[in-house]
This record gives C-alpha cells, sequence and structure tokens, in this order.
C-alpha cells in the first residue's frame, strides 16, 4: 500500500504583508515589490507588480462591458526575500528574542526589521 504524499507548509512564513521583497526565481526575477496579501496555509504571497496574469472577465451587473483585466497572481513565498533598505540587497530573516519578545532580523545588517 503506497503511503499518501503530505505537503509541508509552514503555519507562518518569512515575509508579513507590507514587506519589500526581491524575486529570486522565475518570470520576473530580480524584481522587488511590496507584499499586498499573505495565505500561510498554502506558502503563497501576492506582490505588487509581480506575476501579472491576464483575466477574462464576464459582463455582469457590477461590469456590463466584460473585458480583459491583468492582475497579480499569487506565488510561492520561497520565490522571494526580504529586501534590506539599509543594505538595498535582498538578506534573509533571522529570529532572535529582544526584551522577551520575539523579532525578525535582517542576516545582513542586523537590524530588527
Amino acid at each position: 500500500m503506497a503511503k499518501p504524499k503530505i505537503k509541508f507548509v509552514p503555519d507562518s512564513l518569512h515575509v508579513k504583508t507590507g514587506d519589500i521583497v526581491y524575486v529570486i526565481s522565475g518570470k520576473d526575477k530580480k524584481k522587488t515589490g511590496k507584499v499586498l496579501k499573505v495565505f500561510p496555509k498554502k506558502g503563497k504571497i501576492i506582490v505588487e507588480g509581480i506575476n501579472i496574469v491576464t483575466k477574462h472577465l464576464k459582463p455582469s451587473q457590477v461590469n456590463p462591458q466584460g473585458g480583459v483585466v491583468q492582475k497579480e497572481a499569487a506565488i510561492f513565498s520561497s520565490k522571494v526575500m526580504l529586501f534590506d533598505e539599509k543594505t538595498k540587497k535582498p538578506t534573509r530573516v533571522g529570529y532572535e528574542v529582544r526584551d522577551g519578545k520575539k523579532v525578525r532580523i535582517s542576516k545582513k545588517s542586523g537590524e530588527i526589521i
């Protein structure tokens, strides 16, 4: 009997809504953008101006004309790195406990994010 494949998805991600991220792989490689939405259960994020897809809309009461719309689609969070504003380079995220609180740390500059 074959074992079912279980996909591991973490409960939390290394990026949060509002972070500036740098894309490290895919068609939008080397671009930066702001995180608009985070889906921790799926391990995906939506980044402003990244992974633009074309969506065809049927005519409806809200949009009687219908038409073609371009919008951002979700990408896996593993395809992005946090962009460090101080060093102007992408960085990994570390975690430390400071003053009794767990905080995110930039590995390049050592600053609290």
